[in-house]
């Protein structure tokens, strides 16, 4: 069995997809980009595929769409790709260095620590507290 839990899905060809057409897919694919990443909405625990459909003034079919075809993945594996490279500099900034796991998971927007463990290893193949050991420099006494 794996470590977390974590499986491997298949991709399945939803019709939907094909009914965003190529021009609106990468308009609304800037959009995305500039909300949930460059606007780090990314960091708020409750911003959903529905809320951000609502800030674009379209459907979660379309998100859903646009995020499986432009990013090849779904839309919580999207927003935790971001949260996870933000907790990888946290972790590795020695201005951190004393928050504890469940804080830096906190401050990327998990809801709680299983699912940032399981998000981090299911992207980095190692735990946050084994990625931190491997890349922080060792303490003076």
């Amino acid at each position: 069995m794996a470590k977390y839990n974590v499986t491997e899905r298949k991709e399945r060809d939803a019709t939907y997809r094909q009914l965003v057409s190529p021009a609106l897919m990468d308009d609304l694919k800037e959009k995305i980009l500039d909300l949930v990443v460059m606007q780090k909405k990314y960091k708020d625990k409750n911003y959903s595929a529905k809320k951000l459909a609502t800030d674009l003034g379209t459907n979660t079919r379309y998100v859903s769409a646009v995020v499986n075809v432009r990013f090849h993945m779904n839309y919580t594996s999207f927003v935790n790709k971001y949260r996870i490279e933000e907790a990888m500099s946290i972790l590795t900034d020695k201005r951190y260095q004393d928050l504890r796991i469940e804080e830096v998971s906190d401050m990327v927007g998990f809801a709680n620590r299983q699912s940032f463990y399981a998000s981090f290893y299911k992207l980095m193949g190692i735990t946050p507290r084994e990625y931190r050991q491997q890349h922080s420099s060792p303490r003076r006494r």
